[in-house]
């Protein structure tokens, strides 16, 4: 690993789950060692977002909490251990640079035990929160592309970031139109669909991250950690045929601005 920081990309991961990383010391100090100078840490429902208030808390020269509901994490909530959830939200939001993780999941398993219309109304909520109070959202849109952007348009969040995006182009196109994100993870190595959508991507829309400690790779896995947001930099630079340092001080930029962190270069 190259240690010699001042020689380092300074990247930012845009989207981790510090909450679900086991020896966290070590793996923050091997990000900072990479040139990772800043993390956000997403939350998935109200233990996720108290541990990851925590945990930026605790570094907080380099975490930033956004607080959110997955999708996924639905399954056997009532009414009223959503709105707890809606509530804890709301109630930290102060301390959220974002809103997010939150949005929609279609794949079979999920909808299964979260239908369709539970996940909108939820989502729905959750985008009046966050216009509510100008908070931008990090959105989950596996298999529900259109009903995702949707959602956001009609409720009329002025910025979110599509995590992982790779729905069709025609979906992308109107995203982009609509002034809004996509993130590009180390996925962009292999999986086609995520580097169609990379590759159809502006650069002054994109931002890097990882979705640590999420497992990655087809002949060779590997668990993510916030460090590996150079696979993501190096694979879309390579992708898009763009000098890595241009492409690292553009997507670290865009995440600036894109969350207001108080960070100068």
């Amino acid at each position: 690993m190259v240690t010699d920081y001042d020689k380092l990309y300074k990247l930012i991961d845009t989207h981790a789950h510090l909450d679900e990383i086991e020896d966290l010391d070590a793996v923050l100090k091997e990000a900072k060692a990479s040139g990772i100078f800043a993390i956000v840490a997403v939350g998935s429902d109200r233990g996720s977002n108290a541990k990851t208030m925590e945990i930026s808390q605790r570094y907080h020269t380099c975490v930033y909490s956004a607080l959110g509901l997955h999708p996924c994490n639905l399954t056997g909530l009532g009414p009223a251990q959503i709105n707890e959830n809606l509530q804890f939200i709301e109630q930290n939001i102060a301390t959220a640079i974002a809103i997010g993780e939150i949005g929609l999941d279609y794949s079979k398993r999920i909808i299964k035990t979260a239908p369709k219309e539970l996940q909108k109304d939820t989502l729905r909520q959750l985008l009046n929160l966050a216009k509510k109070y100008d908070k931008p959202i990090i959105i989950h849109s596996r298999y529900a592309w259109r009903d995702s952007l949707q959602l956001v348009q009609d409720i009329g969040v002025t910025k979110a970031v599509f995590h992982w995006f790779t729905g069709f182009s025609n979906v992308l196109k109107d995203i982009i139109a609509s002034g809004y994100f996509i993130s590009a993870t180390p996925a962009t190595e292999y999986h086609e669909e995520h580097r169609r959508a990379v590759r159809e991507t502006p650069t002054n829309k994109l931002l890097l991250e990882t979705d640590s400690p999420v497992t990655y790779g087809r002949e060779e896995r590997y668990k993510a950690q916030p460090a590996d947001v150079l696979r993501s930099l190096k694979a879309t630079a390579q992708l898009k045929q763009v000098d890595e340092a241009t492409l690292a001080i553009q997507t670290t930029r865009n995440a600036i601005g894109f969350f207001a962190l108080n960070i100068t270069l």
